[in-house]
């Protein structure tokens, strides 16, 4: 993902093979919030920014905030 950069756009397929959950999975979280949203760049196509997913990946190793 290193070599993508940060305006790419990514597709589910792509998603699912850095982000280890499953389809279904992925877009229940993405619809709750948990996941980051889609975004359609024409009617009949969704995909992902890669900064959204960096963003999201880098938030599992952050620390949780100490209350």
């Amino acid at each position: 993902m290193e070599e993508l950069s940060n305006d790419s756009l990514i597709r589910l397929k792509d998603v699912l093979k850095i982000v280890a959950v499953g389809r279904s999975t992925w877009l229940a979280g993405c619809k709750s919030g948990r996941f980051p949203k889609p975004v359609h760049p024409s009617p009949r196509t969704t995909a992902w920014r890669v900064s959204d997913i960096k963003a999201y990946l880098e938030s599992l190793n952050a620390p949780a905030a100490l209350q």
